[in-house]
């Protein structure tokens, strides 16, 4: 995902209102941004930190800059992360069209935000005459809180845990169901849930994988120009951790299949 426009940098004032950050850009002139992301950006929001932000040319917004990335330190260097919770989804689909994703290839056809279960909408649903459906739910992934390691979520996320539910329900239902964490920075060599954020979420994904949800965590490489899909990374998210990074290449494929799906037929 390239970036329609170049980006301004400056430095983070401070976000408030969840919704707004106040930036001094470089220039030296004083914006208002909207920040559209809805968790609490833990680690990401300390006054002074660069930013970049992107500029709408509507008459109608009120505040034409948008909050789109930052840089952190975690002690090995910084690094720009992607906070824009609005850019996964055509990311995901991009690369699902490319073929970036060997796990989702070969399905017929893409589209997103179709309505299903209860009151939902799924991300993207893959369809294909011979091997059924694909039910892919994206979350944002920017959290770390040491280096190397992405972890998710960073606030309480109800909504994330429905979503769970409702993908075990359409595996029950002999679909296929995918979760994918797409890390907005490209410093993660591994994923974990923060179950000391929200224990429920945690708790909510290890009964999906039991009951057949796949999972998927990948890294993007983040620039001032671009978003693009680098590599997954190993999920360390039950008692087999991984120390590694394992390229799809290296392991045949990258994700985390319950048994029933990497062996025997499936039910796609």
């Amino acid at each position: 995902m390239k970036f329609p426009s170049p980006l301004i940098r400056g430095r983070l004032v401070k976000r408030y209102k969840r919704f707004l950050a106040d930036v001094i850009l470089d220039t030296g002139e004083a914006v208002t941004a909207v920040c559209s992301n809805t968790g609490s950006m833990m680690g990401l929001t300390a006054p002074g930190s660069p930013v970049w932000l992107s500029v709408s040319a509507s008459p109608t917004r009120k505040y034409a800059h948008t909050w789109e990335l930052v840089e952190q330190d975690l002690g090995q260097g910084p690094v720009i992360v992607g906070i824009n919770t609005g850019h996964p989804n055509r990311i995901v689909a991009d690369a699902i069209a490319a073929g970036r994703i060997p796990e989702l290839a070969g399905y017929a056809s893409l589209r997103r935000e179709v309505k299903y279960g209860v009151s939902s909408r799924i991300d993207i649903l893959l369809e294909d005459p011979a091997r059924g459906l694909a039910y892919v739910e994206i979350k944002n992934v920017h959290l770390s809180r040491s280096a190397g390691l992405a972890e998710f979520p960073d606030s309480v996320t109800e909504r994330g845990v429905k979503h769970l539910v409702e993908l075990s329900a359409m595996v029950a239902a002999g679909h296929r169901a995918m979760m994918i964490y797409l890390i907005q920075r490209a410093d993660a060599e591994a994923f974990a849930f923060a179950a000391d954020v929200d224990p429920r979420y945690a708790a909510a994904y290890a009964t999906a994988r039991a009951s057949g949800v796949e999972a998927l965590a990948l890294a993007c490489t983040v620039t001032p120009e671009s978003i693009t899909l680098a590599h997954p990374v190993p999920m360390r998210a039950d008692d087999t951790p991984l120390d590694k990074p394992q390229r799809a290449s290296d392991r045949g494929g990258c994700a985390q299949s319950t048994k029933r799906a990497r062996g025997g037929k499936r039910r796609e």
